[in-house]
C-alpha cells in the first residue's frame, strides 16, 4: 500500500511548513490517473498523522480529472485511464492533469 508512504511524506511537508503550528486542515489535490485511492489515503493520513502537529487534523480530497491535448488537432480529452483517443482518431496525447498529487493549502490554528 503506497498510500502510507505518500501520508508520511504529505504529514512531513506539513510539519515543516506549519512554523510550530498546530495543522487543522490540508487539502490535498489527487489526480484521478495518479493511482492513489483517495479512501485508503485518508485512512493512512490519520495513521501517519498520529502523535504529529497534524494529528486530528481534517483532510480534504479533492480529486482532479485526467485532461489531455490531442498532437494531431489539438482537440481536449478526457481521460478515465492512463491512456485514451482523441475524437479525430488519434492516441497520441500530452497529458495536461490527472496525475498530480499536491498540497493545495493548510491551515493552521
Amino acid at each position: 500500500m503506497h498510500e502510507l508512504g505518500l501520508a508520511a511524506e504529505v504529514v512531513r511537508i506539513a510539519t515543516e511548513g506549519c512554523g510550530g503550528a498546530r495543522v487543522t486542515r490540508l487539502v490535498l489535490e489527487v489526480g484521478k490517473l495518479s493511482a492513489v485511492l483517495p479512501d485508503a489515503l485518508r485512512f493512512c493520513f490519520d495513521l501517519a498523522a498520529r502523535d504529529t502537529l497534524v494529528e486530528g487534523a481534517a483532510l480534504d480530497i479533492v480529486e482532479v480529472p485526467g485532461r489531455a491535448r490531442c498532437r494531431a488537432c489539438g482537440g481536449g480529452v478526457e481521460l478515465l485511464r492512463p491512456f485514451g483517443q482523441c475524437s479525430c482518431g488519434c492516441s497520441d496525447l500530452e497529458w495536461l492533469s490527472g496525475d498530480e498529487l499536491r498540497i493545495k493549502s493548510l491551515e493552521v490554528d
